[in-house]
């Protein structure tokens, strides 16, 4: 330790001595490269460089600096340090100081490794590419007073973009011919008056030939498109001609129907006998011993035999064989049957069986924003083919025990939960046949049976079970429905202490919502999701839900006026909705604006005065405001006593309001960055006299938003986002003893961080 503190301070008494040069070591003739002072792109005046072109001219002379922020060309950290060693520090050829060496020091990057000429010769081919044949790009060194250093300042005169003027097509002599000409005339890329574009024109052939190949023209490829421009028939515009490659063979032409269709279904271990079973819209060859329903293959197979040959029909056949999750691997095979009396393409899909068990093991550490913490297990175990119908059949055990620390921690708090669930899946519609589905995706059917224990020492023990049957179906292609016709749910509060019996005597309302009930119900959700061009994403979710009416009915027909009770317990009776909306905006490039607005009620009436707790709202958390813990506001300004030290039982409400927008933006590689604003609350529709300022009021409802901002990072790696927020208090809809609209009781106390997976929204 003696000897390192000693180089150290060698070397920091080396780099003060030698006014700590980063351009000692630079080579008679080479500059260090500071990076980009800046890129001038100076379209003809009047008007405006398209995005793309000026994101392309950006990433061509992109190139980072020593110490680059986040690979930035013209943003550094301050201290060079790397530099500093290498220029100033001595390397001998081995030992320690030469490992140290080799550690710290930071070769430079030189002007000549940037290769400005080059970049530059890059920027005047996409300018070319894009239309500006006039265009000119050049460089410049910017030096300061040390001559060793400099940075490059790229200037790009585009000049006026050539338009195009006219486009002439494919003589009308075939089939072929006639329908690029007509797929052309439709394209909006392929338009007189268009700037010239090579990767418009590279994009407008390629939606021609995937057109082409689902009308038959299975070997057709983009390359055989060709482009002649013409810039010199009229001055500054562009006159395109189509036409086909040269030397293409006959059968690359050809437009082909579908044949023979046969589904060979292998076992997972390989070998068995093949066992041929013709259905509908394909010939079965399976491997037996094995489980597989022939009637699943036609619901798989969208090919027609005799129809002309499809690529997407390829494609959903391939989609939905894979979405029944019993198979590892399924490949897709086309033939021509030379045999036939026309052009013909036999398919062969060849299915291997996966292991029909999966087995799930999951332990995990939560860490709330409340101050919890505690491991967490998961065990499951799913057959994927119970019944040889792609039919899912999984047994869940969840556990987990928190504890809470800090300031408030006590054995009061601690509290574990362990669930049981089981449920079964079908591949299809188990239902009246009027229901409107989309045949291109699966259909579900699920049954599900679950079962709850919570437990909080000193508090409550809870046990829970529901019962819930439900359909999952596609009416269209951003459309999707779940209809479940009954869900039985049923709570027992098996246990409770005096500290809580005290807790929620005060409020009988609250007493309602804990007490021992069932919950039946009918819901219905629906989901549109769409986007708007590549630049706009909309997603609108609506959720309705009725507990208790239909038993009430028969009740009140029987002549029963009073409480109602299924075995005994009373049942639950509300009505329930909410909705929300989601959009996303593209600024530039990677960079998003998304909103969202959310909006719930639920009323209890008939059988029930409140709403079951488990079904009210609340909010707070990673997902919602996130400058606040989770139940840790509302309803309305009301604040719980400092006496109730389990006061979150009551930070819920029957109505929520939730208005969300976020900034995104890259920062580097998976790693992205976030700027939010959230605002929310929860309110009472009933009043509750000991929870003031707890109802919903028009008066007051901008006054009891609670607000919030603060920043995130996202590590997105494609099939899991792992994300931190950092929120920030601004604004709390309850009394904290300091005036104005900013009256959080100081800026430390008023930051939560979370932890969670997936995006908020």
């Amino acid at each position: 330790m003696k000897t390192i503190s000693r180089l150290l301070s060698m070397l920091m008494v080396a780099l003060l001595v030698t006014g700590c040069s980063t351009t000692k070591r630079i080579p008679e003739g080479e500059m260090l490269y500071t990076g980009i002072k800046k890129v001038k792109i100076i379209p003809p005046e009047g008007e405006k460089t398209p995005e793309g072109v000026v994101s392309k001219v950006n990433s061509a002379v992109a190139y980072p600096p020593n110490y680059a922020i986040f690979g930035s060309s013209s943003l550094k950290f301050p201290l060079p340090f790397g530099l500093w060693v290498y220029n100033n520090w001595p390397n001998p050829e081995k030992g320690f100081k030469h490992w140290l060496y080799e550690k710290l020091a930071k070769e430079p990057v030189l002007v000549s490794d940037v290769r400005p000429q080059e970049r530059v010769r890059s920027v005047d081919q996409i300018l070319d590419d894009n239309g500006y044949f006039r265009g000119k790009a050049s460089y410049e060194l910017v030096q300061g007073k040390n001559l060793k250093k400099a940075a490059l300042l790229y200037k790009v005169e585009t000049g006026p973009a050539y338009m195009v003027d006219s486009i002439e097509l494919l003589p009308d002599t075939c089939h072929l011919y006639h329908s690029i000409d007509s797929l052309a005339r439709l394209d909006p890329y392929l338009k007189p008056g268009q700037r010239y574009c090579v990767d418009s024109l590279s994009v407008a052939r390629t939606r021609i030939t995937n057109a082409l190949r689902n009308q038959g023209y299975y070997y057709f490829r983009p390359d055989y498109i060709e482009y002649l421009a013409d810039s010199i028939q009229t001055p500054m515009k562009i006159s395109l001609r189509m036409m086909l490659a040269s030397n293409i063979p006959p059968q690359m032409l050809m437009r082909y129907k579908t044949g023979n269709v046969t589904v060979y279904a292998f076992r997972n271990r390989g070998g068995g006998t093949p066992d041929t079973i013709p259905t509908s819209r394909a010939t079965l060859i399976q491997m037996q011993p094995s489980r597989l329903r022939k009637e699943l293959i036609p619901e798989c197979v969208t090919f027609r035999k005799g129809r002309y040959f499809s690529v997407r029909r390829m494609n959903s056949t391939q989609t939905r064989f894979a979405r029944l999750g019993i198979f590892n691997s399924i490949d897709i095979n086309v033939f021509p049957d030379s045999l036939a009396a026309e052009p013909t393409l036999d398919v062969e899909v060849a299915c291997t069986f996966d292991t029909p068990l999966e087995a799930t093991i999951e332990l995990n550490a939560s860490s709330k924003s409340n101050s919890y913490i505690g491991p967490g297990v998961l065990f499951g175990i799913t057959n994927h083919n119970l019944f040889g119908g792609g039919e899912q059949f999984g047994v869940t055990l969840t556990g987990s025990y928190e504890w809470q620390t800090g300031k408030h921690a006590s054995s009061v708090f601690n509290s574990y939960e362990v669930g049981l669930s089981t449920s079964l899946a079908f591949p299809r519609m188990i239902a009246p046949g009027f229901i409107r589905r989309r045949n291109r995706n699966l259909n579900w059917t699920r049954l599900q049976l679950d079962a709850n224990l919570l437990n909080r020492p000193h508090y409550f023990k809870m046990a829970q079970f529901n019962f819930s049957f439900n359909y999952d179906w596609q009416s269209s292609r951003h459309s999707s429905h779940t209809l479940t016709p009954f869900k039985l749910t049923y709570t027992k509060l098996m246990h409770t202490t005096a500290e809580f019996d005290s807790i929620i005597n005060v409020n009988p309302a609250i007493a309602q919502s804990f007490r021992s009930q069932f919950i039946p119900q009918l819901a219905y959700s629906y989901m549109y999701d769409t986007n708007f061009g590549p630049d706009n994403t909309f997603n609108w979710q609506f959720t309705v839900q009725e507990a208790g009416n239909l038993f009430w009915s028969v009740y009140r027909l029987c002549g029963n006026k009073g409480e109602k009770k299924l075995f005994g317990t009373p049942f639950s009776q509300f009505i329930k909705g909410t909705t929300q909306v989601v959009y996303g905006r593209r600024l530039t490039g990677n960079q998003w604006l998304v909103t969202r607005a959310m909006v719930g009620a639920a009323y209890a009436y008939g059988n029930s005065s409140e709403v079951p707790y488990a079904e009210q709202f609340y909010v707070g958390g990673a997902n919602s405001v996130r400058a606040f813990t989770v139940r840790s506001i509302g309803p309305g300004s009301y604040k719980a006593p400092e006496w109730i030290r389990n006061g979150y039982f009551d930070q819920t409400g029957t109505f929520k309001f939730e208005f969300n927008i976020e900034y995104r933006f890259p920062i580097i590689g998976p790693l992205n960055g976030a700027l939010f604003i959230d605002a929310g609350n929860v309110w009472l529709l009933k009043k509750d006299p000991l929870r003031p300022g707890g109802e919903l009021r028009a008066s007051t409802f901008l006054r009891d938003l609670a607000l919030g901002t603060g920043a995130g990072l996202r590590f997105d790696i494609g099939m899991l986002v792992l994300r931190g927020d950092l929120g920030i208090g601004i604004h709390a809809p309850y009394n904290t003893g300091h005036g104005g609209y900013y009256n959080m009781e100081s800026f430390w106390k008023s930051l939560n961080f979370h932890l969670a997976i997936g995006y908020p929204f």
